[in-house]
């Protein structure tokens, strides 16, 4: 019996979980899942818009509320993960006015009118943002629960290079930073992969920044 092609099947497998962070919300929709619920009776309420992967969502949350919850639980875009809820993880990374931040250690209303992007805006299963094929390509991940944080990081961290914004380990504050590995490393620090897929990452983020040298 011929015995199955075990590469080819997992790079598939590989691929359809670098895609599936754009799936939840077109699942949403196609669902008609419904709406959270409005805050308890009571509880302080805020009524808020931002916009979210270039749409404008309208909201009415408790004013307690974190982006992360608004964003997961709210909107049903569960592509940003709650990981440590502390900020050290940085699963639930998103972009707020093209800046990265952690969506757990930031309340929903100070968000008012801010252009958010997280990992379902950045690509779709069909049409895949370069970063997404690149950790595909150099299998920047294993259990994949990190990668939505770890991918919306890594564009970040090519635009803090591009425009020039030094890190810790910068030798020259007056010079642009270089693109090397220890910039990376750096950069990508608050990202923590228990898998142990760094190296890869690393190159992922390499290639990308080539091709768009």
């Amino acid at each position: 019996m011929r015995t199955p092609d075990f590469a080819a099947t997992r790079r598939d497998l590989v691929m359809g979980a670098a895609a599936a962070a754009a799936a939840p919300c077109a699942a949403s929709a196609q669902t008609g899942a419904p709406a959270a619920p409005p805050p308890a009776p009571g509880a302080p309420a805020m009524k808020l818009f931002f916009t979210v992967n270039g749409e404008r969502r309208d909201l009415e949350l408790d004013t307690r509320t974190t982006l992360l919850d608004a964003l997961r639980e709210h909107l049903h875009l569960t592509g940003s993960k709650k990981g440590c809820d502390h900020g050290q993880c940085g699963a639930c990374t998103v972009m707020v006015g093209g800046r990265r931040i952690n969506a757990c250690l930031t309340l929903a209303v100070m968000h008012q009118g801010d252009e958010i992007t997280t990992i379902e805006g950045l690509g779709s299963p069909d049409k895949l943002h370069p970063m997404q094929a690149a950790f595909v390509k150099h299998d920047g991940y294993q259990c994949g629960y990190c990668t939505p944080g770890q991918i919306c990081s890594s564009v970040a961290v090519l635009e803090e290079i591009k425009a020039g914004i030094p890190s810790h380990v910068t030798a020259d504050l007056n010079a642009r930073p270089g693109l090397t590995a220890d910039e990376i490393r750096e950069r990508m620090s608050g990202n923590i992969c228990r898998c142990g897929a760094y190296s890869n990452i690393v190159d992922a983020i390499t290639e990308v920044a080539e091709q768009q040298a």
